[in-house]
């Protein structure tokens, strides 16, 4: 009787060692991606300043179908509600708060100082990654006007030095009380060019992140534990000569980011 209570305990609390912390669901195919390959292209963020929590995320998915655990590990305004375009896959992220669509024929692979990525299976220069970094803001508003936030960072952060920067659009939308800044723009080196969207987002913001930075002010013997939020960064982009072709497909990946609440 003894043993039987005791195993009924074990099995309550058991959860299997191949359930990871991320889940990337998938509808309108029936095919699973295979196992993901390591690729690095870092030209355009040769200038970024990459956090130590970021060198050391590891993608590691369990690609489940749209059914009871799924539905049971996603919030109730997750993408599970939504219908998800036709030859796109949706990737959630629920503990680090994001998800977007990707192409559905795209694969995962490793992108330095980024939290997902995922890519053409023939060219790699045609991908979409994302990342985040620590800020005290929380919303994207504080970064400045749009105009000014776009400029800066296509010219200061994204480009390297010996790139030539076209801005050609940049729209702003809100969804779900979150605001979000979308831009596009293309990047002209001497021996090829490219052109991407970027969307980008500041959520979360809460007393304590794990593995985030902990602000402290002494003010009359007390401590005081600063509100730190997340800045996502979402880019998508090809060569430009496939650009118009692409362009269409693409801005959906773009418009389809999301800052989730965690």
């Amino acid at each position: 009787m003894a043993v039987a209570m005791a195993m009924n305990s074990v099995s309550l609390n058991w959860v299997p060692p191949s359930f990871t912390k991320k889940a990337n669901y998938v509808t309108n195919s029936t095919e699973l991606a295979p196992p993901a390959f390591s690729s690095q292209n870092s030209l355009t963020y040769t200038k970024e300043t990459i956090s130590n929590e970021e060198n050391n995320c590891k993608r590691r998915l369990l690609l489940l179908g749209v059914g009871a655990i799924t539905a049971n590990l996603l919030p109730a305004n997750s993408l599970l509600a939504e219908e998800i375009p036709q030859n796109y896959r949706a990737f959630v992220d629920i503990p680090d708060g994001y998800s977007y669509y990707y192409p559905s024929d795209w694969r995962e692979f490793d992108f330095r100082g980024h939290d997902s990525a995922f890519k053409d299976r023939f060219l790699q220069l045609q991908n979409v990654r994302v990342r985040f970094i620590p800020t005290d803001k929380q919303d994207i508003h504080e970064l400045g006007p749009i105009e000014e936030v776009v400029y800066n960072l296509v010219n200061h952060v994204y480009a390297a030095p010996n790139q030539m920067v076209n801005i050609l659009d940049m729209q702003e939308r809100t969804s779900d009380g979150k605001n979000y800044y979308t831009f596009e723009y293309e990047l002209t080196s001497p021996n090829y060019a490219s052109a991407s969207f970027a969307t980008i987002a500041i959520g979360n913001g809460k007393f304590y992140l794990p593995g985030f930075f902990i602000s402290v002010k002494f003010s009359h013997g007390l401590v005081f534990l600063l509100l730190t939020g997340r800045y996502y960064t979402l880019v998508v982009g090809a060569l430009e000569r496939r650009w118009r072709r692409l362009r269409n497909k693409l801005k959906v990946v773009a418009d389809s980011f999301k800052v989730l609440d965690i």
